[in-house]
């Protein structure tokens, strides 16, 4: 029986893009349904008391890009620790993203190519060229999807449904990993966490 998870994140966080290859492991491993639900985290920060990277203390910023060097380290992914494209207009592949997802394409790894884009590739992921390289990585044809795609209209309106969706359900960070009862998991170093519940051993 698979067991559903819902995935909060932002394509421009580099958090995220660290996660998907082990949250791919844990997909295989305990048969899950996953939906990604990209959401507005200026709004969900406005919402929760967050600040976005620009407004924090220069401490923050600091440990970020000590812990960002430490988790490079520590699973061997490259990346590129000040990207020229960040922070990145998301607008464009949200709506792929989105429209990929609507007509039953693998939303986990059309994401993990778009933020391997960014945070490996050091492209500018509002590009439609860079978005459609990471679409074909994924295995995915981005014109074919945009051209079956609801308006953009419809498209925004899904990701505003998240944005408040996310922020109802608690969360305040990306990537955070909801169970179906509602736990919350917050950020790329918590999945072994999420596999303890999953495993039964909590």
């Amino acid at each position: 029986m698979t067991r559903p998870i819902d995935v909060y994140i932002s394509l421009n966080s580099p958090w995220t893009y660290l996660g998907w290859a082990r949250l791919r492991g844990l997909i295989a491993r305990y048969d899950l349904t996953v939906s990604v639900k990209p959401a507005r985290f200026g709004d969900v920060f406005a919402a929760t008391g967050g600040l976005p990277l620009p407004k924090r203390a220069p401490e923050r910023r600091a440990y970020r890009m000590m812990e960002l060097k430490r988790w490079r380290d520590r699973l061997g992914l490259p990346i590129a620790l000040e990207p020229k494209g960040f922070p990145s207009d998301e607008a464009p592949g949200t709506r792929l993203l989105i429209a990929a997802m609507e007509q039953d394409h693998d939303g986990v790894r059309l994401a993990e190519e778009i933020g391997r884009s960014l945070w490996e590739r050091d492209e500018m992921i509002a590009d439609t060229g860079v978005l459609a390289a990471a679409a074909k990585r994924a295995g995915i044809d981005a014109a074919a999807i945009m051209a079956k795609a609801r308006p953009v209209s419809a498209l925004d309106g899904q990701w505003e449904a998240n944005t408040a969706e996310a922020i109802k359900r608690g969360v305040f960070g990306a990537p955070s990993y909801v169970l179906a009862d509602g736990e919350i998991f917050w950020g790329q170093d918590r999945l072994e966490l999420l596999e303890w519940r999953l495993s039964g051993r909590a």
